[in-house]
């Protein structure tokens, strides 16, 4: 299987598409009107505290209030208390004898109090960021968890001895105070880079805190690497044939970006497109690109499926369309849904679709039939870098399912309501 990046660049906006034999399997869009601040670590000020939603609203200078669940916080402020994480645990997490019901905040927070935090979840219509404390830095190979002692190798790496391998090297780690996660790049990597990779975190780390006690609350901390240095980071692996960026000024910077995070052996395989047609339309990438704002997608058997965002969740409904077959029905429904399972997965992760997600298979009478469906559909979701749950097939013939929302969807960030119909996309008659 051939698969290649393609880095197109645009005065306001970076497009990344990836192709897997020469068809589109993921996007990413990123413009400058809508900066991502996923990842970014602020020093905040606690405006407000509220026990009855177990939260706070945290400032961080964007106008709109941060949200921080006490529960998933820790006070990365106050060093002395998290130098023994457990004893900290227990003594702020302890379940308190009925008498001391009073106290809903387990936490020492406070209005007006500073805290670090890190974005987890952007901001979302009128809601604010969502925030954590547990902050997490990510590297080519590791990712480390300052304030966190867990040791873990990614899931999708499966062989026993590659696991156990990795587990060793983690053990090794013990320079830097904190905990860190294997990522799925290491597999097959050597004990030096994963070490190099530790160490240029935990050694990031310490440029944070330094910075965090200089500045006064609200205050930018820590930008997350934008796309292009994320894909690179995030994307190009030896599983990639090619990565081509049509920037000449990127196409320097990124290979010495390469150079010096992955290593030489990586930076043959970026190349700079100067062709005179335009580096999407020469990878036959536009016309799919366009076809993703599409309520309706057709499968190759005739047979469609369609995409509705409403308000609380994402309905999509699979139909038999134009497809013919001398089939029973029971069979023909069962043929349509199978090749309609990987399709619904990829639109999904090319549209960045998340939260409750409902898909209305055409029923099927067979558990047999049922489960393929389903393990067709699990399956394609795996290489989704979004957390996915799904639940069985319904006697109905539904699948409830849901996707890990970080940011704002693909149509969000490329289109606006209308002003004069306000969003609602109808033409009135009359």
């Amino acid at each position: 299987m051939s698969k290649e990046i393609l880095i197109h660049i645009l005065e306001d906006e970076r497009r990344v598409a990836i192709l897997e034999d020469g068809k589109l399997d993921d996007l990413y869009i990123e413009v400058d009107r809508h900066q991502s601040i996923l990842g970014n670590i602020y020093k905040g000020k606690v405006e407000s505290i509220l026990p009855s939603i177990n939260g706070a609203f945290v400032d961080i200078g964007l106008g709109k209030n941060g949200f921080l669940y006490l529960t998933d916080t820790i006070n990365p402020l106050l060093e002395e208390e998290i130098s023994t994480p457990q004893r900290f645990l227990n003594k702020f997490f302890r379940r308190p004898e009925k008498k001391e019901k009073k106290d809903t905040n387990p936490l020492p927070l406070a209005p007006g109090q500073e805290v670090l935090v890190q974005v987890v979840k952007e901001p979302f219509g009128t809601k604010g960021a969502r925030l954590t404390t547990h902050v997490t830095l990510a590297g080519r190979f590791v990712v480390f968890m300052p304030y966190d002692q867990h040791l873990g190798v990614s899931k999708r790496i499966e062989a026993h001895e590659e696991r156990q391998r990795l587990k060793n090297i983690l053990t090794e780690l013990k320079f830097a105070k904190g905990g860190f996660i294997v990522r799925t790049a290491s597999s097959q990597q050597n004990k030096r880079d994963l070490i190099r990779d530790a160490r240029f975190l935990s050694a990031l780390w310490q440029r944070i805190k330094k910075l965090a006690d200089e500045k006064k609350a609200p205050a930018l901390i820590y930008k997350e690497y934008d796309l292009i240095w994320k894909i690179v980071r995030d994307f190009l692996t030896e599983s990639v044939d090619k990565l081509i960026i049509d920037s000449e000024e990127e196409f320097i910077k990124m290979r010495k970006f390469v150079h010096t995070l992955i290593g030489r052996h990586m930076v043959g395989k970026i190349h700079c497109y100067k062709g005179e047609v335009p580096l999407f339309d020469a990878k036959n990438v536009t016309p799919e690109l366009n076809k993703i704002y599409d309520q309706r997608v057709y499968l190759k058997s005739g047979a469609y499926i369609v995409i509705e965002p409403t308000e609380g969740l994402i309905v999509v409904d699979v139909n038999s369309g134009k497809f013919k077959t001398s089939a029973r029905p029971e069979e023909a429904a069962f043929m349509v849904n199978l090749e309609a399972a990987p399709e619904i997965a990829r639109q999904l992760r090319l549209r960045d679709l998340g939260g409750i997600i409902v898909i209305d298979f055409i029923d099927m009478g067979r558990e047999g039939h049922k489960r393929k469906v389903l393990e067709a559909l699990e399956g394609a979701l795996s290489k989704d870098h979004a957390k996915t749950e799904v639940d069985r097939i319904s006697n109905l013939g539904l699948v409830e399912m849901t996707r890990a929302r970080t940011g704002k969807t693909l149509e969000a960030i490329t289109f606006t309501d209308c002003p004069y119909c306000g969003g609602r996309g109808r033409v009135k008659i009359g």
